[in-house]
């Protein structure tokens, strides 16, 4: 069964929690995506906050999860696979294999990237070491290449990444991926190794990949997808390019070049700060919902 929303916010964090918050007060039919326990938020001592002395940032999140359920918000705790345009909408899905679709997205989800810091990242980041399935699968047909990651974007990107590439390991310290993926990574040849790399390792590009427990994978690729998806991802699904920087243009409505898709928070650039991050979910929130009314009407 497909869920329906008039919007969707992508994001757990001080951004989307704020648009939620104004984007239900005007009626509109709102999930939340993500996980508020994902939030760089929550393990921040806040003390630059208008009318805040320092507060725990987790407390903060907490209060603000249940004001956005209690406008009637739906925080649904589960992180974005896919996002598909569509003629009159957008249609999601989420890592349990959740079909939503919404008439307008808010795109909040912070701009970190974990990353492995192990030899040879650094160096070969653009050389066979990539932070974005999506962006990147196309370059690797035929290829062998390692996800690294143990939750469902891992997961994800491990089967996406099986229609181009020849050969795909998965390497996690764990495999915590929903049940409804790790049941389809299993019904593909993709090869699952419970490790973790110590080494990344090549000449001008990667060739290979050195793991803890004596391993030495040879590779052309190495993903690192240890966290949700990321703005890259998520902006390119909606016809949108980051700058340089990978920050997403907006406009004082906080609208995106693509109708119906708003950005707020670091997402948009700097000051990575809460008040920035507050203040344009607001802006986002009350724009998302005014662009769904008028589509009503």
């Amino acid at each position: 069964m497909t869920l329906e929303y008039d919007v969707a916010i992508i994001g757990a964090g001080p951004a989307g929690l704020q648009a939620a918050i104004h984007a239900a007060r005007k009626k509109v039919k709102v999930c939340v995506l993500g996980k508020v326990s994902n939030s760089a938020l929550v393990r921040a001592e806040i003390e630059n906050y208008f009318g805040v002395s320092p507060a725990k940032g987790k407390d903060m999140l907490e209060l603000s999860a249940k004001a956005a359920a209690g406008f009637g918000a739906t925080l649904m705790g589960e992180d974005l696979l896919t996002i598909e345009m569509m003629e009159s909408g957008f249609k999601l899905k989420t890592e349990s294999l959740k079909e939503l679709t919404v008439k307008a997205l808010v795109l909040a989800p912070g701009i970190s990237r974990k990353k492995l810091n192990v030899e040879g990242e650094k160096e070969f980041h653009g050389l066979g070491v990539s932070y974005c399935a999506t962006c990147d699968c196309n370059f690797f047909k035929k290829k062998t290449v390692a996800v690294l990651g143990d939750a469902s974007m891992a997961a994800s990107a491990a089967l996406l990444l099986r229609e181009y590439a020849s050969k795909v390991y998965w390497v996690a310290k764990e495999f915590k991926a929903s049940s409804e993926l790790m049941e389809k990574v299993r019904a593909t040849d993709i090869e699952t190794v419970q490790a973790w790399p110590t080494r990344i390792h090549g000449d001008q590009v990667v060739k290979g990949m050195t793991l803890d427990n004596g391993l030495d994978l040879v590779l052309d690729g190495v993903f690192i997808e240890m966290g949700a998806k990321g703005v890259a991802d998520l902006a390119m699904e909606v016809n949108i390019f980051p700058d340089e920087n990978g920050y997403i243009a907006v406009d004082r409505s906080c609208a995106t070049d693509t109708p119906g898709v708003y950005a707020c928070g670091d997402v948009t650039g700097l000051p990575w700060q809460l008040a920035k991050a507050v203040g344009e979910g607001c802006v986002a929130g009350l724009s998302v919902a005014s662009y769904v009314r008028k589509e009503k009407e």
